[in-house]
């Protein structure tokens, strides 16, 4: 989920294949945008560069919302996915953020570890990690030249340096907390970062109980 400055929420579909865009007064939904249908998992959002950035861990593709000049979009733009970042089986285009410099994305690959830098019409190139990889990874999250990369299964952060264009980057720590329990992705309010446990290795009944885990921001 996405906020905008609109108090507009871009919600990731999932499974439902579908993009929607709820009003945080009302609770209206102001669109549905059916982007995927037949097994899918439409994942992550970014809001940059006057578009809402999707990615779909099934199908090597980006899908956009251009906002120009704020209005929402008749439909959405199917961008495929070119060049270094190959999909493989499993959950492939997971967390997405901008680069440093705004002039691009950023898009952690969970099934490899592997971080590739796209353009906005869809050619991705590998981001030089210096022989570490994003184990994992799920969502992300970028302040200045530091991202934060949630690698989910391992109840980890990953703390890295990148150069302004986002090409190349280093893992300067990892971050682990015992609370920690599969957390999904990662949110920051004042001196803190946030990340719900997805809990993906508990099996799920009506009471299961979920949680946030709030840690100061390495």
């Amino acid at each position: 989920m996405k906020l905008d400055s609109h108090g507009r929420l871009f919600v990731a579909g999932g499974t439902g294949g579908d993009v929607r865009v709820l009003d945080t007064q009302t609770g209206r939904v102001l669109a549905r945008y059916q982007v995927a249908t037949g097994p899918t998992f439409v994942n992550d959002i970014i809001l940059t560069h006057g578009a809402a950035w999707i990615t779909d861990s099934t199908a090597p593709v980006l899908y956009e919302l251009p906002l120009r000049g704020g209005r929402l979009p008749a439909a959405p733009v199917r961008i495929p996915l070119i060049g270094d970042l190959k999909y493989q089986p499993g959950f492939n285009s997971n967390g997405i953020t901008a680069t440093p410099d705004g002039k691009g994305l950023l898009v952690v690959q969970s099934n490899t570890g592997g971080l590739f830098h796209v353009t906005w019409t869809g050619k991705t190139r590998r981001v030089n990690l210096h022989g570490d990889s994003l184990r994992q990874g799920d969502g992300l999250l970028l302040r200045g030249r530091t991202m934060y990369a949630v690698e989910g299964h391992d109840n980890a952060v990953a703390v890295l340096r990148l150069n302004a264009a986002g090409t190349d980057g280093h893992v300067v720590r990892r971050v682990t907390d015992r609370r920690f329990d599969v957390p999904s992705t990662v949110a920051a309010f004042g001196s803190r970062i946030y990340l719900p446990n997805a809990r993906f290795n508990t099996t799920p009944t009506p009471t299961t109980p979920y949680w946030a885990i709030a840690i100061p921001r390495p």
